[in-house]
């Protein structure tokens, strides 16, 4: 007995985010509001979409995202809708960087981007791809031509494109889009307001830290966030070291009113549970 309390104990220090989790896994979640929430879809795979879209709604996330076309119709079912929307086609490897890529890109997403505008789909992603030999002023250079034509559609349509910035230093060895300066100066060669930065906290929390003062430096470029605990890309409670509660009080006092989305990789058994904590952690 004594032996199993000592376990059990244990457990809860390892993991502190199930406290919480168990003490509000079968309450109904009330939002302040001050937060639009989503979840990227596939950090949850391994639940069902509907079975996901359900347990999401009762949470008060609005969105599922990440998503493609053929995934929105359940969504909308369900009364929820996707932030962002994506293809099988896109590829973080192999973007709009280097003009190779710009021919089989064109054509699936001027498709996707109509699907977007049609299903009341504000968003949809675009990447920069891995640098190779290009250089950052060649790799702009070619990222707007090679999107000129997609951001024009874009702006036709009522649809806003995302580029990610994602960390090339523990996940995407080689991603060109590697922090938020070439991500701005890309916007700014782009020169649309349909075109976006999509400010992951997790990667650019690798690349470069300093998070709530670039959020508030760079707000006017940035229309949507992701989250994740650092190290390890796993839940944002108390075994990491980002104070998301701070950094969402810093994103909601920029006037945002896009979508912030939970993008961890659960490790406990309870997936939902560990959901229902970071959107607590995050409403703010």
């Amino acid at each position: 007995m004594i032996k199993g309390m000592a376990a059990a104990s244990a457990l809860a220090i390892s993991s502190p985010i199930l406290a919480n989790c168990a003490s509000t896994k079968n309450v109904s979640t009330v939002l302040k509001g001050n937060i639009n929430h989503s979840v990227c879809r596939w950090c949850f795979n391994s639940i069902p979409l509907e079975e996901f879209a359900n347990r999401v709604k009762e949470i008060g996330i609005k969105s599922i995202e990440l998503t493609t076309p053929e995934e929105w119709k359940i969504l909308q079912k369900h009364g929820l809708t996707s932030a962002i929307g994506t293809g099988s086609f896109a590829s973080i490897t192999d973007g709009f960087n280097d003009k190779a890529n710009h021919e089989k890109l064109l054509k699936p997403y001027l498709e996707l981007i109509s699907k977007a505008a049609d299903n009341g789909i504000p968003n949809v992603i675009v990447f920069s791809g891995n640098k190779k030999n290009i250089s950052d002023e060649q790799g702009i250079e070619n990222f707007a031509i090679g999107t000129d034509k997609l951001v024009k559609h874009a702006e036709k349509v009522g649809v806003t494109l995302l580029m990610e910035m994602l960390n090339s230093k523990v996940d995407h060895i080689g991603y060109h889009a590697d922090t938020t300066m070439y991500g701005v100066k890309l916007a700014d060669k782009v020169g649309s307001p349909n075109f976006k930065l999509l400010y992951d906290i997790y990667h650019m929390q690798i690349m470069e830290g300093d998070i709530i003062r670039t959020i508030t430096d760079y707000k006017d470029y940035i229309a949507h966030y992701h989250t994740a605990g650092v190290p390890g890309r796993h839940e944002i409670d108390e075994s990491q070291e980002l104070n998301y509660k701070a950094i969402m009080q810093a994103i909601v006092k920029t006037g945002f009113k896009g979508y912030v989305a939970q993008e961890y990789i659960p490790t406990h058994e309870d997936k939902i549970a560990t959901l229902r904590e970071a959107v607590r952690i995050c409403d703010v």
